[in-house]
């Protein structure tokens, strides 16, 4: 007999970040989540939100999730998809597919440690290493921070790097492109990221002035759900385009690569809802050649970069990661390499997802609770 969800409980940890993303983002939310079934399982996920939504995601797990998974069998795929038509009256992405993922990773967890290896042993590994690019959310930096980020990064080994634009006066966003790129040398890729902070036309008036540095690709410069914006724009784009950070569901990235709007999708694993969506996104861009790039969270993104067809570059954004942030319970399951920049599965991970969260208060569904339709009761806190 398969085995069966049992129980699902969450707790939030909230951390400060080493480095501020400025004041509207001074730290990360991370809704972590312990999935049991019947034959004694138990699988270890999260979600995850640097600034909106983490009560609001606890609440969807601990209120609209939990009771309607217990029972299922504990098979990712089938329960993924169960659960987005179940939950989509609220929303097809967003935080009803984040709130997805803190399930969606705990089922893969179980599997994996179930079959004694990790996940990237599970999904079969295809990758040695794979590249790894410095990353900073660092528009509010002064000139000289910036520019002495840029050199932590060349003395890290990185061979691509990625920093912010969109100050109001493009004159600045010019002078601080510039003076990454006279620190990273020539050869070095520069990537830059405006966070959708940009009008159609802005864009156009940025690119005459800052494609001259040999950029790699302008991610997110408009409102990700402008398609007919970002179709014009790619069509006339001296510079490759990317996004897909605050793109959810594999519908909208097929809107985006079938409207030939995007040279590279950058889904964010746990925005997307998981494991189980993400290796889908992933697939469907790999039919149509276009590149991918996950964006953030190198602990889970390092893991499954490992899986795929096709090198990606993974991101790091510095001081950011998990490990660096102080909150997980042992090592890190990759090691990123200062020589190199690539990233490569570590010895000391553990089986499943690789990791686990450090201790805190959580909140627990009781199944127990249960009434005879199923209905939620009440909660206890353990």
């Amino acid at each position: 007999m398969p085995a069966r969800i049992t129980g699902l409980s969450t707790r939030l940890i909230t951390v400060p970040l080493l480095r501020s993303w400025g004041a509207e983002a001074p730290e990360n939310h991370v809704i972590v989540t312990c999935l049991t079934t019947d034959d004694g399982g138990t699988g270890h996920g999260f979600s995850w939100t640097p600034t909106i939504g983490p009560q609001a995601v606890k609440a969807l797990l601990d209120h609209d999730i939990a009771p309607f998974i217990i029972g299922l069998e504990a098979n990712a795929e089938t329960v993924w998809d169960q659960l987005w038509k179940r939950l989509h009256e609220a929303g097809g992405g967003g935080l009803t597919t984040i709130a997805m993922a803190g399930v969606d990773l705990a089922l893969w967890d179980l599997k994996a440690r179930q079959a004694g290896t990790s996940v990237t042993g599970l999904l079969g590994q295809r990758q040695e290493s794979v590249e790894v690019y410095g990353s900073g959310v660092n528009l509010h930096y002064s000139l000289e921070q910036l520019v002495e980020q840029a050199r932590r990064w060349v003395a890290a080994g990185h061979h691509a790097v990625k920093i912010k634009v969109g100050k109001p006066e493009l004159t600045e966003d010019a002078e601080r492109v510039a003076a990454v790129r006279e620190v990273i040398g020539p050869d070095r890729r520069l990537m830059i990221d405006a966070n959708q902070r940009w009008d159609l036309a802005h864009t156009f008036r940025a690119l005459e002035v800052l494609g001259e540095y040999r950029l790699e690709w302008l991610e997110e410069p408009i409102r990700a759900d402008d398609l007919w914006a970002y179709r014009r724009l790619r069509k006339h784009s001296p510079v490759p385009i990317a996004l897909g950070e605050n793109v959810h569901t594999v519908y909208r990235f097929r809107d985006f690569i079938e409207a030939e709007a995007v040279d590279i999708i950058q889904p964010n694993i746990v925005r997307v809802g998981g494991i189980t969506p993400f290796r889908r996104i992933v697939e469907l861009a790999r039919t149509h050649s276009i590149r991918v790039a996950p964006h953030l969270l190198p602990e889970l993104s390092g893991q499954l970069a490992l899986t795929l067809a096709e090198p990606v570059s993974v991101e790091d954004v510095e001081d950011a990661s998990f490990g660096q942030l102080g909150i997980l319970a042992g090592p890190s399951p990759v090691r990123i390499s200062n020589m190199t920049g690539t990233t490569r599965l570590s010895s000391a991970g553990l089986p499943g997802l690789g990791f686990q969260f450090s201790g805190g208060p959580q909140q627990a569904y009781d199944t127990s609770a249960l009434d005879s339709k199923g209905n939620r009761s009440e909660y206890s806190n353990s």
